[in-house]
């Protein structure tokens, strides 16, 4: 455990502690809040909430825990993830429910690292040691594409096309309900919930986050919508969706039906990234890679557009 002490700069006058913190240590408001709920934080020698204001002049005492140890890479084939795309620079892979993209505390199950791993794979050295080569991400949940760097440039370029929202990332949901209108934008921040760490929400504070989607296809019980994202948020669909009070069907965490979710035997939501497409970080090539819908969810799709009504 270190120390920190700094003095409120002028520009921070009366704003939350969290939020200072943040701004001053780059922490995130979670890690603030919750420093602050553990007694870590003070302003001029007395303990402080994450709420309470921060005074001009001030000197704020943090006691900074150690970062912890990185989670090793464990090679550990994965039993139905696919090899969608690849070349010298890029590997495309076709993640099943229940995989990671990378090692992180607290995840114990298989990753897509470590299947690379275990099936051979050279992926780039750049990004956390946990992570190399990882450009983006897929829920755990969350079955589809998602593109790994092999090589150094592969995995500059690809960032940067993310980070500028170059990448076509499709993606094919079923939602409960009936969207109206059939085609159209969310346009809400997404941030962490209030009240669940574990979970996100639209709130006024959050980053920006647009998702566009078109109902394909209307059922009796929920809509088969195709989502392209501008943004990348963590839960971002599934977020957008339950805002929009039709929660992705299967998705308990975000207030999906649970009697639904039973009858079609959805124990997850019913999200499939199934098209990924990007300009070649090398040779500047359009690369375009499709998914099939994984079994679970053919099955309740067939079922919600028959046995279902």
């Amino acid at each position: 455990m270190a120390s920190r002490t700094l003095p409120v700069p002028d520009g921070l006058a009366g704003e939350r502690v969290d939020v200072a913190l943040g701004r001053m240590l780059g922490f995130s408001r979670t890690q603030a809040a919750d420093l602050a709920a553990a007694g870590a934080v003070r302003l001029d020698g007395r303990e402080v909430g994450k709420s309470d204001r921060v005074t001009p002049g001030g000197w704020l005492e943090v006691d900074v825990p150690e970062p912890p140890s990185t989670t090793p890479v464990v090679a550990e084939p994965v039993e139905g993830m696919a090899i969608a795309y690849e070349d010298d620079d890029v590997v495309v892979v076709d993640k099943p429910v229940g995989v990671a993209a990378h090692p992180s505390p607290g995840w114990t199950g298989p990753t897509v690292v470590g299947a690379l791993a275990a099936a051979g794979y050279r992926v780039s050295t750049s990004g956390p040691a946990e992570r190399q080569g990882i450009v983006h991400r897929l829920d755990v949940g969350t079955s589809g594409l998602m593109a790994v760097a092999k090589s150094e440039a592969a995995y500059t370029g690809l960032k940067r096309a993310f980070k500028e929202r170059t990448v076509d990332k499709v993606y094919h949901a079923l939602a409960q309900g009936h969207p109206e209108p059939t085609t159209g934008t969310i346009d809400a921040p997404i941030g962490r919930h209030p009240h669940h760490d574990y979970r996100f929400a639209v709130v006024a504070e959050g980053k920006p986050s647009v998702t566009h989607y078109e109902v394909l296809e209307m059922l009796p019980a929920a809509s088969l919508v195709e989502v392209h994202l501008e943004t990348g948020r963590t839960h971002q669909i599934r977020v957008h969706f339950s805002a929009l009070r039709h929660p992705l069907v299967g998705d308990l965490t975000y207030g999906a039906d649970p009697v639904l979710a039973s009858k079609v035997g959805l124990e997850r939501q019913w999200l499939h990234a199934m098209r990924l497409g990007f300009e070649h970080p090398l040779t500047g090539g359009r690369v375009e890679v499709t998914s099939e819908y994984p079994a679970d969810l053919q099955a309740a799709l067939d079922l919600v557009r028959g046995a279902y009504a």
